[in-house]
């Protein structure tokens, strides 16, 4: 089989949040174009029914990993446990991230505020900062986080989640240039897409909404998956820093 530049064979990737929705669909993808994965989420089990499917659907090496994004000094235990099955480690995904619903503004607590940041924000940034330093020493590596519309089109019924992803599209431009030039940082801005938390949605309000994106639509999770394959390969290489927006066209 002729290689290409979006050839990820004998590659080891990390998707945080993997198991399920947008991570397990870049998983998935990655896995197809010859990495080995990890699967990490705070659910080892479902991690390893993903783990399991991949390897019977791909032939791929998949470790699952329970690991708590928020939780700060999870971060270099879980990378000592990738170098320890791979020895290596050349793409990592901050894809884990939460959105609590809230009454109002005023309702939004400290304990709220913090678990949002803490997932969304601090987590990617020591899990980025840890994993990095590593691909940078071993002299190359990329860093893709799962950035939101929300960071630049801000709601009041997401204010923390918003502010939380336009500080991860502020880190992503940082740590390219703290982790360059071995390390390209990039971010996925992501409208939404359809996954099984979308299930739980108003589908008439939806719907109705989705008559002003260009597409008219939500987006499939497997839709993301090409700017994740761009990201994390060689067709990437003079990419760094940069936010690319997938969201079907979302006003």
């Amino acid at each position: 089989m002729t290689s290409t530049p979006f050839d990820l064979s004998g590659k080891v990737a990390l998707v945080t949040g993997g198991s399920r929705g947008l991570g397990r669909a870049m998983v998935q993808a990655f896995a197809e174009a010859g990495a080995d994965v990890v699967i990490a989420s705070r659910k080892l089990e479902s991690c390893e029914e993903a783990a399991e499917q991949v390897r019977a659907s791909t032939g791929r090496r998949a470790l699952p990993l329970a690991y708590h994004v928020g939780d700060w000094d999870a971060a270099e235990p879980t990378v000592d446990a990738i170098y320890r099955e791979f020895g290596r480690l050349d793409v990592l995904v901050n894809n884990a991230g939460m959105s609590p619903l809230y009454d109002g503004v005023d309702t939004i607590t400290e304990a709220l505020w913090d678990k949002v940041f803490d997932v969304n924000l601090k987590g990617p940034f020591r899990l980025s900062t840890v994993a990095g330093t590593r691909m940078a020493a071993a002299g190359g590596g990329s860093i893709i986080s799962i950035s939101s519309r929300a960071s630049q089109r801000p709601r009041p019924h997401t204010l923390p989640y918003a502010a939380a992803k336009a500080g991860l599209n502020a880190m992503t431009v940082a740590l390219a240039h703290a982790l360059g030039p071995a390390v390209r940082v990039n971010a996925i801005v992501a409208g939404t897409f359809l996954t099984d938390v979308s299930k739980a949605w108003d589908q008439e309000a939806f719907a109705k909404r989705a008559e002003t994106f260009a597409l008219r639509r939500g987006g499939d999770p497997a839709e993301i998956t090409g700017a994740a394959l761009y990201l994390a390969s060689e067709a990437a290489g003079y990419t760094t820093g940069s936010l690319l927006t997938v969201d079907g066209g979302q006003p």
